[in-house]
């Protein structure tokens, strides 16, 4: 369906270009959807790319490729420091990495969701047995309960979080698609400023609240990009029978 910018309370901006405007500096910490390839907003972080903010430390499951995803802010050396939880299939990132160029935090997946969801609860920190004993505990409180030792995990507090939604409505109210769900739900809580890239658009009230993964109360502006390409890592296929 059509959608008017002028509706009421309309978070839809022109462009993720426009999007980021005025609002992206260097030094920040972003939090940014996505599992590998599957749900990153392709449009933001290409705009992101395009301010030419550096020294950013982003938040998110992996790096993207080589000459895709954030894999891109690799290659203008954009990024100071990754807080990820999986790194290959990038060699950029392997290069910077291996000669200094490049800090990563490791997190486990879980960890690292718990962290986003945690700070968007406005939870400062939770303990937790993933890692201990392991390089992911060095530096970090211990503290045993019932017997188990525990390592204490911060919260993230990002500055900006970029996300990637299936469709949204003008309120910012955001419904995600199967695994492209993955982390966007979670990294869209726990930004300062979040902006939600969205493939269908539609009118306040059409959506089902039942339906709505994230409600637009967490969400400052909307982009509209109904053309994604939706890369993925690698394809593999054999012989039809």
């Amino acid at each position: 369906m059509s959608v008017s910018a002028n509706s009421a309370l309309t978070k839809l901006w022109p462009t993720a270009n426009a999007a980021l405007e005025g609002i992206v500096h260097d030094d920040m910490l972003l939090a940014i959807g996505g599992f590998g390839l599957c749900g990153i907003p392709e449009a933001l972080i290409l705009a992101l790319r395009d301010t030419g903010a550096r020294n950013l430390t982003i938040a998110s499951n992996n790096a993207g490729v080589d000459n895709w995803g954030l894999g891109l802010l690799l290659q203008t050396h954009q990024v100071k420091k990754m807080i990820s939880s999986y790194v290959g299939e990038n060699n950029e990132f392997e290069r910077q990495y291996l000669h200094g160029e490049l800090e990563v935090e490791f997190c486990p997946q879980g960890t690292l969701a718990e962290r986003m969801r945690a700070g968007g609860a406005g939870i400062p920190g939770f303990y937790t047995r993933t890692g201990v004993g392991t390089l992911v505990a060095e530096g970090k409180e211990h503290k045993d309960f019932d017997g188990q030792t525990y390592i204490l995990e911060r919260g993230i507090h990002a500055d900006i979080s970029l996300v990637k939604a299936w469709k949204a409505d003008l309120h910012g109210n955001l419904i995600y698609r199967r695994t492209a769900r993955n982390f966007n739900p979670n990294a869209a809580t726990c930004g300062k400023i979040t902006i939600a890239e969205a493939e269908i658009i539609v009118e306040p009230g059409t959506l089902d609240p039942d339906e709505i993964h994230t409600p637009g109360i967490f969400v400052q502006r909307v982009v509209h990009n109904p053309h994604p390409e939706q890369r993925i890592e690698k394809r593999t296929t054999r012989p039809s029978d």
